[in-house]
């Protein structure tokens, strides 16, 4: 075949033509509902977050397909883990996650879980913790609560055990020599529910799970678990100022699959960057108490090796 110099751009055109048209069928884009699982029950931290972050992607038409919030905080967690792992679509589901996405594979074995399996999408922050009491307990300083506590049959709730509440209430066992009952729940929304209500004495929740409480005047903050005092909370003191060198937050972050596609995780990660940058994401986090902490997917698989093995110490410090 003769090929003349019109003919060869012709023929290049029509390749550059069709490598682009290849390239725009590849990328991926939601054909049906995705699946977003959300690690823990109605009403907390965890739950809150992703229906915000659903109701910007509608607002601001950012997805083919609807994310479409899915709670399963069964098993501390353990239940949403599983749903993951075992997605029979593995680029139409994702997950929020908390520190459960890190403990309950380190406390249930037999679950099978590798985390670093998972597809990471986007880290949208932390989330810190903050020791409260009801109002109406008379306490409003720290040394009071403890003086209060050793006096015995003190009752706390928190979400699951051997989870983030649990290991911050074990936390202050250990280094302040008190003894407390433990009452776990399915999610934070629960258990400030049963705060406000007195059902219990104490809890740990995140400042976005008890904020309306806190607005209504039912709650007090004694304490916060944040590396700073925080700006919502201003004049509740740390435990790094109590003399512990200690603080400890919440990771909130979308994950993927296992086996999620790469196409599909490029356009979750997309997706989900284009959310954080919004003005309503920076706003939740401010209004949240949220801290910001944006990572690209290799450090999110850096940060939950670091993780893996905070937790594992924590863990064995309280004899799980």
């Amino acid at each position: 075949m003769n090929l003349t110099k019109r003919t060869f751009g012709k023929l290049a055109a029509a390749t550059a033509f069709a490598s682009m048209l290849a390239s725009s069928v590849a990328a991926f884009e939601p054909n049906k509902p995705i699946d977003f699982v959300i690690m823990a029950g109605a009403g907390g931290g965890a739950d809150q977050i992703a229906r915000f972050l659903q109701s910007v992607a509608e607002k601001k038409d950012l997805t083919t397909r609807p994310l479409v919030p899915n709670n399963k905080g069964g098993g501390s967690g353990a239940e949403a883990l599983i749903a993951l792992n075992n997605a029979s679509d593995k680029d139409h589901t994702i997950l929020v996650t908390l520190n459960s996405f890190f403990t309950t594979p380190l406390r249930q074995e037999n679950l099978g879980i590798d985390i670093q399996t998972f597809t990471p999408v986007a880290m949208m922050g932390v989330d810190p913790f903050v020791l409260w009491v009801h109002k109406d307990s008379g306490i409003t300083t720290f040394e009071q609560w403890l003086d209060e506590v050793k006096k015995g049959d003190y009752i706390m709730g928190g979400t699951g055990k051997g989870q983030e509440d649990s290991l911050v209430i074990t936390y202050l066992e250990q280094n302040f020599d008190l003894k407390i009952k433990y009452i776990p729940y399915s999610g934070g929304g629960a258990v400030a529910k049963d705060l406000a209500g007195k059902q219990i004495m104490a809890t740990v929740n995140n400042p976005s799970e008890t904020k309306g409480f806190y607005q209504n005047g039912d709650v007090v903050p004694l304490l916060a678990f944040s590396d700073e005092r925080m700006p919502a909370f201003p004049d509740v003191p740390t435990i790094k100022e109590k003399g512990k060198d200690f603080s400890y937050y919440n990771q909130r972050a979308v994950v993927g699959a296992p086996g999620m596609s790469d196409d599909a995780a490029k356009y979750y990660q997309d997706l989900f960057k284009t959310i954080y940058e919004t003005e309503e994401w920076q706003a939740y986090m401010e209004s949240e108490s949220l801290s910001p902490l944006w990572m690209d997917p290799e450090q999110q698989k850096a940060y939950w090796k670091t993780q893996v093995e905070n937790h594992k110490k924590l863990l064995a410090e309280m004899g799980e």
